[in-house]
């Protein structure tokens, strides 16, 4: 049997995740879940929101799911998901957007794929007061960093049968920084000819993304860029309560859903894990379990076509009643 780390997070993310084991218990795959606590919840216990058995556990177990955890704006502790990243050297981060059953929106046929590189730019959390009214970020952009990212992103694209790889920066404006990216992406795609290659400046792609967004495949992107059209992608397919996400480095891979932990429906039975059960779908074919994977997002589907829905979606479900349904629903 399997060991996997869990973190159950906090907000909803107890409720959630609960669903989740519930949920693959009932395909008939065994795990031992590590549970593991993390979040503003265990801050006055044990002084820091991401404890290092939390660490330790993904390190020994290699594979973690994850649920949400809250992040204070604007004060208060860094993201534990920054964190996890830079101390696992997650560097990759994927975010499938692929449209599902009988969820309405604006267009129906998506299936793009965000690769977000996930260890620097804005997000290396270089910042300084120059004085009392000036504060100072710097933009890390390192050749290492942008050649494994956009390795990875052609590599995704080869795998599973993709035929373009877009890269999206800035180059126009931060021609040193977004031109290394660009430059880098370029020297990459030199190796992968069987792959289609296209370069696109980030605010062009916000405004295709809006028209068009069906001729897009895979997607390149530095950090801040990544996090913002990532959450764009996500509200295409239905918002963040359907958005999954993994975070993939060379030894460890953590997968998680992309929407927070809000805390202003925690405990009210509300809550939506599609998000975190198609991340764990990601997951079970990540670890080879291709054929339990395929057993839930089936199930998954035929309650969504079925107009099984929790609130946030247009149903009336509670995140228990959901929960059965999809358990209903498996064969």
């Amino acid at each position: 049997m399997r060991t996997i780390t869990l973190i159950n997070g906090d907000g909803i993310g107890p409720e959630i995740s609960s669903a989740v084991v519930k949920i693959i218990k009932a395909s008939g795959l065994e795990i031992n879940w590590d549970i593991q606590t993390a979040g503003q919840d265990v801050i006055s216990a044990e002084g820091t929101p991401l404890p290092e058995r939390v660490l330790e556990s993904i390190k020994k177990n290699k594979i973690a799911l994850k649920a949400p955890v809250t992040t204070p704006i604007g004060k208060g502790f860094r993201s534990v998901n920054v964190q996890l990243r830079k101390s696992l050297d997650l560097y990759a981060n994927l975010r499938p957007c692929k449209n599902l059953p009988n969820i309405k929106t604006r267009f129906n046929n998506l299936d793009i794929v965000v690769v977000r590189e996930n260890t620097e730019d804005l997000y290396a959390g270089i910042e300084r007061m120059v004085d009392d009214n000036t504060a100072e970020s710097i933009k890390l952009i390192t050749r290492r960093a942008t050649e494994r990212i956009c390795r990875f992103a052609f590599e995704y694209a080869l795998k599973n049968g993709r035929k373009e790889v877009c890269v999206v920066t800035k180059a126009n404006i931060m021609k040193l920084s977004d031109g290394l990216f660009l430059d880098v992406f370029r020297k990459t795609a030199e190796n992968f000819r069987n792959i289609k290659n296209r370069e696109i400046l980030v605010d062009n792609l916000c405004m295709q993304l809006v028209q068009n967004p069906e001729q897009f495949d895979v997607l390149v992107l530095p950090n801040l860029y990544g996090d913002i059209v990532s959450d764009l992608c996500a509200g295409l397919i239905g918002g963040l309560g359907v958005a999954q996400g993994a975070n993939i480095g060379l030894d460890y891979a953590v997968f998680e859903p992309v929407h927070g932990s809000a805390p202003d429906i925690a405990g009210k039975n509300l809550a939506n894990p599609t998000a975190l059960l198609l991340s764990a779908i990601e997951m079970l074919r990540y670890i080879d379990e291709a054929q339990y994977a395929d057993k839930i997002e089936c199930a998954l589907f035929n309650t969504l076509e079925k107009g099984i829905m929790t609130k946030d979606l247009g149903g009336n479900c509670t995140t228990t009643a959901f929960t059965d349904a999809v358990i209903a629903n498996m064969n």
